[in-house]
């Protein structure tokens, strides 16, 4: 008893750790957009203080140099609709290649497999110019790109997923006279929802996140928040530290908030699929 005690809080002390590690930098992020960008480098650590205050200027400043709800919006955009087709087109090519079996979905399956490990720097340039040639270098276009490099990994958790669903269940459905279709949506789907939740999340965290696709497809033209942050550089290297620290606590509590109403369903979203498929 008293060994199994004494793990416990060796297992605790080491969470605990982690957690103050992992945490640190948000906390230093929160206490810096307060201070005066002077501050900031000099006495990073340091509790803001009468000297070193300068409450919600960073805040007002920040968004007013950034145009920081533009590009909030347009954030907003790209990340709920580029979410929505990949939840609902890899969700409908899993379900396929898991039911259809052959040579043909088999080669599917494992040609999103391996688009997992291949690095997204072998084809940034091409990808870049590719976008150019077919006019997605757009809010629009830019969807389609994040649904090719969000498919892989979510094909693969859907697929894990899909495997658990009794086949008798959708052939009911069809006697009753729905066709695949409609027994996708009305069936299949529904059942889904874990996983489907879980594979929503990953790729909103991703895709809200993402600084490089977005700079090399649509560019300066639209602004998403990563791209508008950087707009705080000045000419010779200076930083607006205080307005960008502030930007920054803006852009991560939308996610955070998303995710701690969210979190629940990741483990039993991936431990789901991974154990019934």
């Amino acid at each position: 008893m008293q060994k199994a005690r004494a793990k416990d809080y060796i297992i605790f002390i080491i969470m605990l750790i982690l957690s103050i590690i992992f945490l640190s930098p948000i906390f230093i992020v929160l206490l810096n957009s307060f201070k005066g960008k002077f501050f900031i480098s000099d006495t990073p650590f340091q509790l803001p203080n009468g000297s070193t205050s300068v409450g919600l200027e960073n805040y007002t400043g920040g968004v007013a140099k950034t145009d920081f709800f533009s590009a909030f919006g347009m954030s907003v955009f790209i990340t709920v609709f580029s979410v929505a087709v990949i939840v609902l087109l890899t969700a409908m090519t899993a379900w396929y290649i898991t039911r259809v079996k052959g040579k043909f979905s088999s080669i599917i399956y494992y040609a999103f497999v391996f688009s997992m490990i291949v690095p997204f720097q072998m084809v940034m340039f091409t990808m870049t110019k590719t976008a150019n040639m077919l006019h997605l270098d757009n809010p629009i276009g830019i969807i389609f790109i994040y649904l090719g490099f969000g498919a892989g990994l979510s094909v693969f958790l859907f697929s894990g997923f899909v495997k658990s669903i009794p086949l008798e269940v959708e052939e009911a459905v069809m006697i009753d006279g729905c066709g695949p279709v409609q027994a996708f949506f009305k069936v299949v789907f529904p059942i889904l929802k874990p996983i489907a939740i879980t594979v929503a999340i990953l790729n909103v965290m991703w895709i809200w996140n993402d600084y490089l696709l977005p700079k090399l497809v649509i560019g300066t033209e639209y602004q998403t928040i990563p791209l508008a942050i950087q707009y705080l550089k000045g000419g010779y290297g200076s930083i607006d530290m205080g307005a960008m620290m502030a930007m920054l606590v803006l852009a991560i509590v939308p996610i955070i908030i998303f995710y701690l109403f969210c979190q629940k369903y990741i483990i039993e979203g991936v431990v789901a699929g991974a154990v019934k498929g």
